[in-house]
């Protein structure tokens, strides 16, 4: 029921915006609004457009603890789409901030829990239509908002390498599932390095696609500059399949403009001779950051393509050293922009809104804001501040500065056609053990390690993460990155290195 303010609401209003108003025309603005509700309620009476759902499917279930010893279910299904395609007979894991109709959606936290979309992102409407199988959401880290795998309300995920230490964050579940067999493929979403950072972790392969590649449609945003979705399988060839079948325009994403796609496994067995590979430089020996042996690791990576006949050199970007601060910048007043201010879908784009995502996430909010994570309020709180001391200046510079940092890395793609470095700085580190942790705590592991893989969030450039090597019985992970619409390159890349043996996904079971 849509009802008019009360002259009180209004004169709260009034002083929250800084305006000083008479009761007259506080009155006076009533009026104005009550007439104005009327267009409100003939809207309201309209029914939405919601796309129709294709493919029959069961309501699934929550698996029980026994059959999900790591925690990287949230839900089990079986939604079975053509019966043939691409991807036919192949299992696919959603990451849970992707809508699929008819199953719940709980993005890691308990104030969406009980959400049930009802109709089907784009990519799950693709992979259904290629013939793929989805068997459940896979667990993401608390409003994918964080880079550690500890801060879900349905508790942490272990890394099955070492369960005294973090996958990565947040697309956490996703590799997990795909290190324990129990999917061929997976989503994973990224803003700050959230495909990069479990696959590098567990030893999985992923890609951040090039910005807008593949439609973010009736996925839960976090920063709609920063926003992207993408693969992650065991095997190259399986990322380049999936990615055909994701990849192109759905009409009602903004973030899609000019989209350029590939035949992506047909780039694949082509080796790498006479590929330029750029070894970039400031992206080893962060103070305080970087493992002596995952430089290394990378390094001796980096050699190997020179023995498959690819011409490889040290370079140096000095802008990727100032990724991590702007990224800083965008993400924590745009995220709060978005996702809190504008409960989930924020305003001022054409393109397909999910109104019972919002309705549920704004209500959840109102009612369980105590139970955000420390990651998220930090958010809130910091992104307040500096738009009532500083009324977006810094947002709107570091937008300007992210263009800088675009142009910087393409100047180096003139001379190079791939960069290669660490995906994260360091080995997978410790969960937290204590019980009661302080949010700065918190924050330092779940937010204080994507300094190699933010940068391209802000410039939109694909990055393909390779696992090259293991330390200490952790995986350590690369990142091969290429210019915009450049993923067949990369994946032809990483398909030679692949090739070689050097590092073999052996699947935990």
């Amino acid at each position: 029921m849509l009802r008019c303010p009360t002259i009180e609401q209004l004169r709260r209003i009034a002083t929250d915006q800084g305006l000083h108003l008479s009761d007259a025309e506080l009155e006076s603005f009533r009026r104005l609004i009550g007439g104005a509700l009327e267009s409100y309620r003939r809207v309201d009476r309209l029914a939405d457009p919601i796309p129709a759902v294709t493919y029959p499917r069961g309501s699934g279930h929550r698996p029980r603890p026994e059959d999900n010893p790591y925690n990287a279910w949230y839900w089990r299904c079986s939604i079975h789409g053509a019966p043939d395609g691409p991807l036919a007979g192949k299992r696919v894991a959603i990451k849970d901030n992707v809508c699929v109709a008819g199953i719940p959606m709980m993005n890691g936290s308990s104030i969406l829990e009980g959400y049930v979309p009802e109709f089907d992102a784009t990519i799950v409407t693709r992979i259904l239509d290629a013939g793929g199988e989805i068997v459940g959401k896979s667990t993401c880290e608390n409003l994918c908002f964080s880079g550690s795998s500890f801060t879900s309300d349905t508790g942490p995920v272990p890394n099955p390498h070492d369960p005294a230490r973090s996958v990565g964050g947040s697309s956490t579940g996703s590799a997990v599932l795909l290190l324990l067999g129990e999917c061929d493929m997976a989503i994973g979403g990224d803003q700050g390095g959230s495909i990069a950072h479990p696959c590098a972790w567990t030893g999985v392969y992923g890609l951040k696609p090039t910005y807008g590649l593949v439609p973010y449609t009736g996925i839960f945003p976090i920063e709609q500059t920063l926003d992207h979705i993408g693969p992650m399988a065991t095997t190259v060839a399986d990322v380049a399949l999936l990615l055909e079948v994701l990849a192109g325009p759905d009409g009602l994403d903004p973030r899609q403009r000019d989209v350029r796609t590939d035949r992506y496994t047909a780039a694949l067995g082509k080796g790498v001779r006479g590929l330029r590979v750029g070894i970039l430089e400031e992206a080893f020996g962060w103070p305080d950051r970087s493992e002596a042996d995952v430089d290394a690791a990378v390094r001796a990576a980096a050699a190997a393509f020179a023995d498959l006949g690819a011409t490889v050199r040290n370079v140096s970007v000095p802008m990727h050293r100032h990724g991590v601060d702007i990224w800083n910048c965008i993400a924590v007043e745009g995220a709060a922009a978005l996702m809190m201010d504008g409960n989930s879908m924020g305003t001022n784009w054409k393109g397909r809104y999910s109104v019972s995502m919002l309705k549920a996430f704004a209500r959840g909010r109102l009612c369980e804001v105590d139970s955000l994570p420390d990651t998220v309020k930090f958010v809130m709180l910091m992104a307040r501040h500096m738009h009532e001391q500083y009324h977006g200046r810094y947002y709107a510079k570091a937008q300007n500065l992210g263009r800088v940092l675009t142009r910087a890395y393409d100047d180096m793609f003139r001379e190079v056609d791939a960069l290669l470095l660490p995906t994260l700085p360091m080995k997978a580190i410790p969960l937290p053990t204590a019980l009661e942790l302080t949010p700065e705590e918190v924050v330092a592991s779940a937010l204080g390690i994507n300094h190699n893989t933010c940068p391209f969030n802000v410039t939109g450039h694909p990055a393909l993460t390779v696992p090259c090597a293991r330390s200490e019985g952790l995986p350590i992970g690369m990142t091969l990155v290429g210019p915009a619409w450049g993923e067949a390159m990369l994946l032809r890349a990483g398909h030679a290195f692949e090739q070689t043996g050097a590092y073999i996904v052996s699947q935990i079971r």
